[in-house]
């Protein structure tokens, strides 16, 4: 069992489970009805997304100095007593059984969705 860290909106992996959506807004010009069967996310999540101001962070970091800032930023939001309680529960539920959290960012490295498989590891996830 684990979880799986995946871009919104690509295709599902055999053995995935269910797909939570860890981003501020849902996808635009996409009836909700429609969010799991293109592939979105199942469940919404948005706690679990940088704030609007952290984002902006992130999409102006030009340098690995300003990424880290925006890293430090998020973290700290993903300190709070919610989303470290939130996060470790995702980490115990990856012990049990087959689930992916994701954001819409193409790459990886550049998107909160990095940080959160280290917060995730870190509570001792299991991942893929």
């Amino acid at each position: 069992m684990s979880i799986r860290v995946v871009r919104l909106g690509s295709e599902r992996a055999v053995d995935e489970g269910l797909r939570i959506g860890t981003v501020r807004r849902p996808p635009r010009g996409i009836r909700k009805a429609d969010y799991a069967s293109k592939n979105y996310y199942d469940h919404w999540l948005p706690v679990l997304a940088p704030s609007a101001a952290t984002v902006k962070l992130a999409l102006a970091a030009r340098s690995s100095a300003d990424w880290r800032r925006f890293e430090r930023k998020y973290r700290v939001e993903m300190a709070t007593a919610t989303n470290r309680a939130l996060i470790e529960l995702l980490a115990a539920l990856s012990r049990q059984t087959n689930f992916s959290v994701g954001c819409y960012c193409a790459d990886e490295a550049r998107c909160h969705r990095s940080i959160l498989r280290r917060l995730l590891v870190e509570r001792g996830a299991s991942m893929v």
